[in-house]
């Protein structure tokens, strides 16, 4: 059984910086993408960040230049690094995983972290 595990969300003033985690667990083989989402309230989830297998990353134009998004493939974990925050950053985020795993593969979700910047 595939479990992704997020953590590192809270509450942190605008200019701050927040580190988040995503640990996986289960027989993986690899993973071909590793990346973050959100949800902010009364909005639609969206793609923050994302890694490829091969170390290609993409970013919303809206975080660009203050998130970066790590994976320590050793560990089967990824990270965002998330500086200079904004209010308008709170969110649910979300690790979410396309695995290959010893029963085949697929899509993989934490259950998310709550990330709150306050002005």
């Amino acid at each position: 059984q595939v479990q992704l595990v997020d953590s590192g969300g809270g509450l942190v003033l605008a200019g701050g910086s927040l580190r988040l985690s995503c640990a996986a667990s289960g027989n993986i083989f690899r993973f071909n993408t590793m990346g973050w989402y959100r949800r902010a309230p009364g909005k639609q989830r969206e793609l923050v960040a994302a890694v490829t297998s091969g170390g290609s990353r993409n970013y919303a134009d809206s975080v660009k230049g203050r998130f970066t998004i790590t994976r320590d493939s050793a560990k089967d974990a990824a990270y965002l690094q998330m500086n200079s925050l904004k209010v308008e950053d709170t969110a649910i985020y979300y690790c979410n995983g396309d695995i290959v795993h010893g029963s085949g593969a697929g899509q993989y979700w934490g259950q998310g972290t709550q990330v709150t910047v306050s002005s």
